[in-house]
């Protein structure tokens, strides 16, 4: 339960992050589409764990096997299942959590839930879960942009207090140009520093990834409970340590007045657009033509190589230092995370959509 995503495009990931692998079964894939692993593993690769000094030593090659779905390069319309095995275990490094609760992660809730836990790199809460979200991702990516040439680009604006200014729609190569994913260069370097610096003192630190979604067309999402910006706001805060979510202006913009804040619509080339973009691409819980703009923030990685207080399985009082290997900032890895849920969407409700308002005529 809780392990599935999706309505038509439909999701359901599975493994823990020190069991024998990881892996994901997409349902709802339409037939014919051109398929190769090295789709697959291109974006596996921009998420894998031990690309710089920034991130978390553990070496995986995160190596995926398309098991059904697939025959002589294009999908066949049934289920895809892709497989990616665990090589780097060391689940001793996780013998002190067994007994001791880390503080911030979920351990208490999964013990108090289930009355069982894998201790073993926080099993099934494991940020390695998401393996499966984006080889589905590049699934669903591919299907946009050989749909509808959608883009889709996430990227880092923020890391603990540095912060860059991006006005315009960056490339990947911009993107991609740097280890933090931060396509301002300056901020980037700034960006590097500060997370080496919470390394080298045990500690770790927070960001915030910025996504915009262009050509996108008019009319995905639906009124009331399956908006697209609520779908969106689901499947981003269902990716671990996230805490927060904002479209458009966001929170900013209860500091604006109506006169301030509504978007003028005009004739743009012949079609109905909006002047301004503070609603971020979507009214009424409907795509509207215009980007959509959202961002995503996370916290502060929870294992630190330091003491903390805690408790014990009986509740009594103790230590634990966290063990094992860990990103001291989990944003730069995220962001090929947050594009992928954020294509899942997308082509769930372009399905929904098209099912529902074009396949009938009357």
């Amino acid at each position: 339960m809780g392990n599935s995503f999706g309505t038509l495009f439909r999701i359901s990931t599975w493994g823990e992050s020190h069991g024998g692998g990881i892996g994901v079964v997409i349902d709802g894939c339409p037939p014919r589409l051109p398929l190769s692993i090295e789709d697959i593993q291109q974006e596996l690769d921009r998420r894998r764990p031990g690309q710089s000094d920034i991130t978390t030593p553990r070496k995986e090659t995160d190596s995926a096997t398309i098991i059904s779905g697939v025959y002589e390069g294009l999908t066949l319309g049934t289920p895809i299942a892709i497989y990616v095995p665990n090589a780097d275990h060391r689940p001793s490094a996780y013998t002190e959590m067994k007994d001791k609760f880390r503080p911030s992660h979920a351990d208490y809730t999964y013990q108090e839930k289930f009355g069982i836990r894998n201790h073993e790199g926080g099993g099934r809460s494991s940020a390695r879960e998401t393996i499966g979200r984006v080889a589905a991702g590049a699934i669903a990516k591919k299907i946009l942009l050989t749909a509808g040439k959608i883009d889709i680009r996430a990227y880092i604006t923020r890391v603990h207090d540095v912060e860059a200014s991006i006005k315009e729609f960056p490339s990947v190569e911009s993107v991609e140009s740097n280890p933090v994913r931060c396509p301002d260069s300056e901020s980037a370097e700034k960006m590097a520093e500060r997370i080496r610096e919470a390394r080298s003192e045990g500690d770790s630190v927070g960001g915030l990834i910025e996504c915009r979604i262009r050509h996108l067309p008019v009319g995905l999402g639906a009124p009331v409970f399956d908006r697209i910006e609520a779908d969106l706001a689901k499947a981003m805060l269902s990716l671990p340590a996230t805490k927060g979510f904002e479209i458009g202006s966001g929170f900013n913009g209860s500091l604006l007045k109506g006169s301030e804040h509504n978007d003028s619509f005009i004739n743009k080339d012949g079609k109905v657009g909006t002047q301004t973009n503070r609603s971020g691409g979507a009214q009424g819980g409907i795509s509207n033509g215009e980007e959509i703009i959202f961002r995503v923030a996370f916290k502060p990685t929870a294992t630190l190589i330091q003491k903390q207080k805690t408790v014990d399985a009986s509740g009594k009082t103790t230590e634990l230092m966290g063990r094992g290997r860990h990103d001291p900032c989990v944003v730069p890895r995220a962001v090929p995370i947050v594009e992928s849920m954020a294509a899942l969407v997308l082509v769930d409700h372009w399905m929904r959509h098209k099912a529902q308002c074009e396949a009938f005529k009357f």
